[in-house]
């Protein structure tokens, strides 16, 4: 796990000595992503440089330094991440007449490149990479981002420098950088508490879509393939479905998932795992526990809330599959010493809170080990989201209602605060009811599972309207068009989730998060073979009677009884909305002063003003809203500072 970065000149001018000193101060600002050594690599007559720094995970010596260059002396690579079957393909080239120097992943990438070409090569890998590779005879840049986006990598033109890298710091150091802030993408994420693909913050700089190749010549054309697609995959899945029953279908899965963690096992430093408790994290560490001859280190993020506290459930799957499992408590003191660094951390605006006890317990793994396994995807791939559940209920139930009944049904929800329908929750054994309420009474007018799945997860409905000089219409966040027929709504909520929640939300919190304490995170429930094979799976072997993970389950009871695993899903949050009625006050009202709005001038202050004191005084649990906002003024301060 590393970062890199790096400069495409059109019309080369720049002398070689400024090159190497651009590169290096880019590469520079990745110091969190490769600790342990950096590299640089220009050719200026062509206007190429590379750099590069080191997170050494497999073959520890110098033989695995890069910026690479391949036998033959053709391409040049920088590259994060892991490609897992790398042994496998290493074997097929020795047979081919190929040679190695080292034992790493990056040679056998640049062999099967040179033995295959770049399209074929990349469809053979099974792992998680950005990629960066330079062909000297064709003269070509490649810019490659994994299948599912688990790997960051950005590209920016600013005049006739193309600038690429891992993270937005290492732009933001080049000399031409152009720092525009783009208020459509602000909207954007305002809606999202994150920024989707291809929008970044700036209006100049992009980011590499998942399963893409950007091809780039040296005067400046452009390619942009595909050399995998999600909607392929899910296609030809609901097309041709898994044939066999549940017991052959939980056979595969356990097989296809034993494979998955396996190979993400490999490792030349110290490796653990995420675990939570609950049904993802508990499959990955039960099966990585079948694999290991020693017990297998644990970490687990605790709350002294009890309604937020996975803790002890974590502890008690921990002690039945008996590994070293390590636990950290969080408190408010935690959190106050952790919100200053969040939008040094996430290098454009991010607001999904649940960053901060994901930064927190990739800190204390670090303390301990190199590389962590973490269940994230099982939710996308397996319909564990409430929504996934209830939301073909919800279209059955209204789908005669004409449009007054419906209306007449969301002014009912919404005739109470959400605060006294808590309290009625509450003697119920619900957990905050009210604003789940107000949000399902938001989607009853939505026309389509689309629209509804955009309502659901939009926090400021309205979000454009706060964003002062923004420019045009907001584009959906997927067209009708590009949305497959499933026959079922679950469905097509879970491949919206896996084409924007995901990548945008989870997976950038999940790299920012460990890199930033210099941590390699790995998710075996993405191998995307273990996803095409979810995606042959009816819905009925992926929830049912209100169950979710059903095949998921049915994998790890195997290993970890039921009893430890079936209770309400918790999620991975965090008790925002008290912090910030409480210790995170002082801060929020800082950056949310009226004045300060004003002199920014990206949003239009009372709106904003008055969400907040509805906050303050509880009379609304506007946590999301509010964040989203503090989080971006926390990033523009940084960035003016």
């Amino acid at each position: 796990m590393c970062g890199l970065t790096g400069s495409l000149e059109f019309e080369p001018a720049t002398p070689p000595e400024t090159l190497h000193r651009q590169i290096r101060a880019m590469a520079e600002r990745l110091r969190h992503r490769g600790p342990d050594s950096d590299g640089q690599w220009i050719d200026a007559s062509a206007g190429i440089a590379l750099g590069f720094r080191r997170l050494a995970i497999i073959d520890l010596s110098p033989a695995g330094a890069q910026p690479m260059t391949s036998n033959g002396g053709r391409f040049v690579i920088a590259y994060n991440g892991e490609v897992y079957n790398f042994p496998e393909l290493r074997r097929d080239l020795l047979a081919r007449g190929h040679k190695f120097d080292g034992h790493s992943d990056t040679e056998v990438i640049l062999a099967s490149i040179v033995e295959w070409g770049v399209a074929q090569a990349v469809g053979r890998f099974v792992g998680m990479f950005a990629i960066a590779l330079w062909d000297k005879v064709d003269r070509s840049l490649y810019l490659i981002r994994d299948r599912l986006g688990i790997k960051p990598l950005y590209h920016g033109q600013f005049g006739r420098h193309l600038v690429f890298a891992s993270e937005l710091h290492a732009i933001r150091a080049h000399p031409d950088f152009d720092g525009a802030i783009d208020r459509s993408a602000l909207a954007l994420y305002l809606k999202r508490n994150c920024i989707p693909a291809p929008q970044t913050i700036y209006s100049k700089v992009r980011k590499l879509q998942p399963g893409h190749i950007l091809k780039i010549g040296v005067d400046g054309e452009s390619e942009l393939s595909a050399f995998w697609s999600l909607q392929d995959v899910a296609n030809a899945g609901q097309e041709q479905p898994f044939a066999g029953d549940e017991v052959e279908a939980r056979a595969e899965l356990e097989r296809l998932l034993l494979e998955a963690v396996r190979c993400r096992m490999v490792a030349d430093v110290p490796l653990g795992v995420f675990l939570s408790g609950g049904v993802d994290s508990s499959t990955v560490v039960a099966l990585m526990q079948t694999q290991s001859a020693r017990p297998v280190k644990t970490f687990s993020i605790g709350f002294a809330d009890a309604g937020y506290n996975e803790a002890k459930d974590a502890k008690a799957v921990a002690r039945h599959l008996g590994t070293d499992h390590h636990e950290y408590y969080l408190s408010e003191a935690d959190a106050l010493e952790v919100v200053p660094k969040l939008a040094t951390i996430y290098d454009e605006p991010f607001a999904d809170s649940s960053q901060i006890p994901t930064y927190l317990v990739s800190k204390m793994a670090r303390q301990h080990v190199t590389v962590a396994l973490s269940g994230d995807g099982g939710d996308e791939m397996f319909a564990g989201y409430n929504r996934h559940i209830w939301v073909d209920r919800v279209i059955g139930a209204t789908r005669w209602m004409p449009w007054f009944v419906k209306a007449s049904g969301a002014a009912l929800m919404t005739a109470l605060p959400p605060h006294q329908w808590d309290r009625f929750g509450a003697l119920l054994g619900q957990r905050n009811p009210g604003d789940k309420l107000y949000k399902l009474a938001s989607v009853l007018h939505a026309r389509d599972t689309r629209q509804m799945y955009e309502g659901l997860v939009t926090q400021w409905p309205r979000a454009e309207t706060l964003v002062l000089a923004r420019p045009g219409d907001l584009p959906p966040m997927a067209e009708p068009e590009s949305v497959p027929e499933f026959g079922d709504a679950p469905h097509s909520m879970m491949y919206l989730d896996a084409m924007t929640y995901l990548p945008d939300d989870i997976l950038t919190k999940v790299d920012r998060a460990s890199m930033a304490v210099s941590l390699e995170a790995r998710v075996p429930l993405l191998d995307h073979r273990v996803v095409a094979f979810a995606w042959s799976l009816p819905l009925s072997m992926k929830r049912a009677e209100g169950v979710s993970k059903r095949l998921l389950r049915q994998v790890l009871y195997r290993h970890v009884p039921p009893e430890l695993i079936d209770r309400p899903k918790m999620g991975f949050a965090v008790p925002i909305h008290d912090w910030l009625r409480g210790s995170l006050r002082d801060w929020a009202e800082h950056l949310l002063s009226p004045a300060r709005l004003v002199d920014d001038g990206f949003f239009d202050p009372a709106p904003i003003r008055k969400t907040w004191e509805q906050h303050l005084t509880g009379r609304r649990n506007w946590q999301h809203q509010v964040w989203s906002i503090l989080m971006f003024q926390s990033w523009l301060e940084e960035q003016s500072s």
